[in-house]
């Protein structure tokens, strides 16, 4: 009987997380972030308790995977209204190379040695730092890789400024220009940075979308 009890609770639990997951729109692992991950070893811990504790009833492991649920789609909601949440749940991308060199400071801030970043260039199938000419730790810890051209031709990556009206100062103090500059610049186009859903800066050009060109 017992036996009986933990398989149908298996079989339960199995299509409930599908459900849940579903929810909550996740489609693959290599794209949970820092909350996501947390919330599925919950998730896991919980439905592991309750299959071994075969006497529990499933309403004491159904209500707070809900409660779970519910906060993630908040928490959701609330990174696509607010940058600061959503860089304060999931983080930021972070420049680890830039024109071949490496940003030690940034990997320093980060804990990200240089044999997580080798090991990360080799299964990605580079074979050294100097083939690359930008490198990104994203938020969700991969490491996005942008290899010199066959001529090793100097490119320029495209530096956020603007992103959901929201002026990004990393950049503004990357490039070595003010707030003011930006301002001025939005100005002789007759906009605000409340008018731009996102700009970046690239070969000392600004290039924007505009709020009212995205289709509601």
């Amino acid at each position: 009987m017992d036996l009986v009890i933990v398989t149908l609770k298996t079989i339960f639990f199995y299509f409930f997380i599908i459900l849940a997951y579903r929810i909550m729109g996740k489609r693959e692992v290599g794209q949970l972030g820092i909350i996501d991950l947390i919330v599925s070893i919950l998730i896991a811990e919980m439905v592991a308790i309750s299959i071994e504790n075969y006497e529990q009833t499933l309403f004491k492991t159904i209500i707070p995977i809900s409660v779970l649920v519910i906060l993630e789609i908040v928490l959701a909601y609330l990174s696509t209204k607010s940058r600061k949440i959503r860089n304060f749940l999931g983080g930021k991308p972070s420049l680890i190379i830039c024109d071949g060199k490496l940003n030690y400071n940034e990997m320093a801030k980060l804990r990200y040695s240089l044999d997580d970043l080798l090991v990360q260039l080799r299964l990605n199938g580079n074979k050294s730092i100097e083939e690359i000419e930008y490198a990104l730790l994203e938020s969700n810890g991969k490491l996005s890789i942008f290899p010199y051209d066959l001529l090793k031709l100097k490119s320029s990556y495209p530096l956020p400024l603007i992103i959901d009206g929201k002026i990004d100062y990393n950049t503004l103090t990357e490039i070595k220009k003010s707030k003011k500059w930006l301002i001025d610049e939005l100005l002789k186009s007759r906009l605000t940075t409340k008018d731009v859903l996102y700009a970046f800066y690239k070969r000392n050009k600004i290039y924007l979308i505009r709020r009212s060109e995205v289709k509601k």
